[in-house]
């Protein structure tokens, strides 16, 4: 409830690729780190990069991460 607190429930279907840019996004946005632990792949989160919805301070946090981490440029 923490990560979609508004609206009524919702069920995603994460093999869809809508479905998880929508989770992703709210996760990115209003999950833990746990969360982010358990719903983010982070190769599949790089490749649905340039398509998702963020807040310039979670591009820009995510962008650093790739770099540090996986030595990936990617734009904030």
């Amino acid at each position: 409830m923490h990560v979609r607190w508004s609206g009524p429930p919702k069920r995603y279907d994460l093999a869809k690729p809508v479905d998880r840019a929508l989770v992703y996004e709210q996760v990115l946005q209003e999950g833990t780190a746990d969360d982010v632990r358990h719903y983010i792949d982070v190769d599949s989160l790089l490749g649905m990069w340039n398509d998702l919805v963020l807040p310039r301070r979670v591009r820009r946090a995510w962008a650093d991460w790739f770099r540090r981490v996986r030595n990936v440029k990617v734009a904030c």
